[in-house]
């Protein structure tokens, strides 16, 4: 594991010091967890979410981004004043795994690639977590993973 893979995995703890007129936060590093290879850690605005998901679908994942992204430039490039680009077609990822995920995305209600939020749910038989993440962060954690394998 790279150093910069070992510093995203460590467990942080933000601690709020409250003292007679002092007021400070501190960062307590706990140790690093052990993360199983197959593990995808996604950040979320607020949060993340890690689950299994293998190499294999996470480059399946990495080819629909990048047609999405494509999707999305061709919505935001300026047109003539009096042409509007065609409409493009959503993303409507789906993944069967030991989870399921789907990540939604319509490029054209976002004015440029980095705007673009996507729609992710994550799912089994016990829970259903359904939340907005930044395509820009998918992406960059996406391809953090992939350079494991």
């Amino acid at each position: 594991m790279t150093d910069h893979a070992v510093a995203r995995y460590a467990a942080l703890q933000l601690i709020t010091v409250i003292q007679p007129d002092l007021i400070y936060n501190k960062i307590v590093i706990q140790g690093v967890h052990s993360v199983s290879a197959s593990q995808f850690r996604l950040n979320l605005v607020e949060g993340s979410v890690a689950f299994s998901f293998s190499p294999e679908a996470a480059r399946d994942l990495q080819g629909s981004l990048q047609e999405l992204m494509t999707r999305l430039k061709t919505v935001a490039s300026p047109g003539t004043p009096s042409s509007r680009p065609a409409p493009q077609a959503p993303l409507e990822y789906r993944h069967t795994g030991d989870v399921f995920l789907e990540i939604f995305c319509n490029p054209n209600i976002w004015p440029t690639p980095f705007a673009a939020k996507v729609l992710v749910t994550v799912r089994d038989d016990r829970i259903r977590l359904t939340t907005e993440a930044e395509l820009t962060r998918l992406v960059e954690d996406l391809n953090l993973y992939l350079e494991n394998f």
